[in-house]
């Protein structure tokens, strides 16, 4: 095992952090025995990789130039909370993502130079010093040879070749002798660097739920309450599950791209599509018959009525849908994750179009919100493929084959838990919208006002969440621990002022926001009359999503999971049937 500069790299004794899936790592060796003979498998790597062919992650080598701080955790599941699943683990060899070893070089660079191992960059303001200098020592013909540029001398100011190819023994001597340490406005640039893309994609992704809540608020309080009951629907009976079937994906897209057959990537793309697709059948059937359920659960007809409706429309881009959580994790695994972000940039802003010019502009009324979600559920595959096609990702793509029919059951034995922790998820937020549903149709309105603010500010605490998590990781990776414990801290204020900025923003708009979404009075009244409630818990809220983020870093996910079981389920589902009985009486 070799570092980029082909220096060896000795075995650790501790055990690695990107240690391969048992099951992931026996389909993907059946997949090369059974198709390795084919044409359409045979990749030729040359030229597609950044870094040297030769260059492979040692397993439990964590001081070997931070391999890591590329990567994001790209299992999320997005919805009232998003969801982080344990990020995709690359098996022993696994290259790095195009462009890997570049962001790696140049974090190892910055921060060996804050630690005043290598020189400093050079400035524009050193430049034009050394310039006056040697403009006033012109008869000094030999100094000024030696400072003239050569031919190996670096463009733009960079290092030179040779001191280029002594960075990772310069970076792994610094770490052994402890010399490595980082500052809290580095932390701070850094999460925040890693953070803004994120917010702008979860943000964007939600807005395509609330876009349909605030044109169909207007339209009057049985609509409101309606898309409520149906969202909450479509989200435990279809989103939930394709989200959290597709998070196998994460692993099989990143082990296949990983052992250098990319065209697999592609067979595990189609293999899924496909599964999903199967899958719709059965949740097809559900959306079909909601309307008749619904009617029988809650006290409204009304209510169960329209949400059937929107769920029948809704069907028509669940296919859609399917593809676009396929499509996203193959992007991933390639190491292309602003994908989705351009893809939303242009789909998110087009269905608050569709929602204003369906339901009010055309006068489809309450029926123009699931129309315009599904044709946006439909463009946002298309819009991906338009990326792969035209911009990047054709290189693990292999064509359609019959091979995708083949060998699904470890794709499936991977899906089942992301499918229990994501719907375990949805399912503790969605029950609150049902037992509301019990109490009035008011209630029910001013819920789905409640939960879209709420969840629509959590937005912002949750992606830093993520950002600190990848950066811990890479930290303690690299064998930094006092560094990941200043990161730690700064993810922490972090949360602590984007908490406080929710809290004052809620509370002091209380009586504003909720007209944004309804005209009804009642509807009004009653979400500004428990806007400071939910103003309150927003530092709060922000904090428990950074410290499952710091225990997602540390790898401690297990003591979020049981906390977060405990919480929803024991602690926050009793409070819905008390408040419901106290009404009653």
């Amino acid at each position: 095992m070799a570092t980029p500069n082909g220096e060896p790299v000795a075995a650790s004794s501790h055990p690695s952090p990107y240690s391969s899936s048992p099951v992931a790592a026996a389909s993907l060796a059946r997949d090369l025995s059974e198709y390795l003979l084919y044409a359409q498998f045979d990749d030729d790597d040359s030229g597609s990789e950044t870094e040297p062919s030769s260059v492979k992650l040692a397993v439990g080598t964590p001081d070997v130039s931070m391999a890591s701080s590329y990567r994001r955790p790209s299992i999320t599941a997005v919805g009232p909370r998003p969801t982080v699943l344990s990020a995709a683990r690359l098996p022993e060899g696994s290259r790095l993502p195009k462009g890997g070893w570049e962001a790696v070089k140049k974090d190892e660079r910055s921060l060996l130079r804050d630690n005043h191992v290598l020189p400093p960059k050079p400035s524009v303001a050193g430049g034009l010093t050394r310039l006056f200098s040697r403009a006033g020592a012109r008869e000094d013909e030999p100094a000024a040879a030696a400072a003239a540029p050569t031919e190996t001398s670096a463009l733009l100011g960079g290092e030179e070749p040779q001191a280029e190819a002594g960075i990772a023994k310069q970076w792994e001597e610094a770490v052994l002798s402890g010399k490595i340490q980082t500052t809290w406005r580095r932390e701070a640039k850094t999460i925040g660097r890693y953070s803004r893309s994120l917010i702008v994609t979860f943000i964007l992704q939600y807005s395509l739920t609330v876009a349909s809540v605030f044109t169909v608020g207007h339209l009057g309080k049985v609509q409101l309450g309606a898309v409520s009951l149906a969202t909450m629907t479509s989200n435990i009976t279809g989103y939930a599950i394709y989200q959290g079937l597709a998070t196998s994906l994460d692993t099989l897209c990143a082990q296949a791209y990983g052992s250098g057959r990319k065209k697999l990537v592609g067979l595990q793309l189609q293999r899924m599509v496909y599964f999903l697709w199967v899958i719709t059948i059965p949740i097809g059937i559900v959306w079909l018959s909601a309307g008749a359920v619904l009617r029988r659960v809650v006290p409204d007809p009304e209510l169960g009525d329209l949400a059937g409706k929107y769920l029948k429309i809704l069907l028509i881009g669940a296919p859609g849908y399917a593809c676009f959580e396929s499509g996203k994790r193959y992007l991933q695994a390639q190491g292309l994750f602003n994908a989705t972000l351009y893809v939303l940039l242009f789909c998110a802003p087009l269905n608050a179009l569709m929602n204003w010019l369906f339901v009010w502009k055309f006068g489809w009324g309450f029926v123009g919100a699931p129309i315009a979600v599904s044709i946006t559920d439909t463009l946002l595959p298309l819009c991906l493929l338009l990326y792969v096609r035209f911009v990047d990702g054709m290189a693990c793509w292999n064509g359609f084959t019959y091979h995708a029919f083949l060998n699904w059951g470890p794709m499936i034995r991977l899906a089942l838990p992301g499918l229990l922790m994501v719907e375990a998820e949805f399912l503790a937020f969605e029950i609150l919208t049902l037992a509301s549903s019990y109490i009035s149709t008011t209630h029910l309105a001013a819920q789905s006002v409640l939960v879209t603010l709420t969840s629509m500010t959590f937005q912002i605490p949750f992606p830093i969440s993520i950002a600190a998590s990848t950066r811990i990781a890479n930290l303690i990776g690299a064998t930094l621990s006092e560094a990941a414990k200043i990161s730690a801290k700064v993810a922490l204020v972090a949360a602590t002022i984007v908490g406080l900025l929710n809290m004052v923003l809620l509370s002091s708009l209380r009586n504003f926001i909720p007209q944004l979404f309804t005209d009804d009075p009642d509807v009004i009244e009653m979400v500004a009359n428990v806007l400071p409630l939910c103003a309150a818990f927003q530092l709060f809220d922000a904090l428990a999503a950074n410290c499952s983020g710091i225990l997602r870093g540390l790898g401690r996910q297990r003591i979020g999971g049981w906390t977060n079981l405990f919480c929803y389920y024991a602690v926050s589902n009793s409070n819905p049937a008390c408040g419901i009985l106290e009404s009653k009486g």
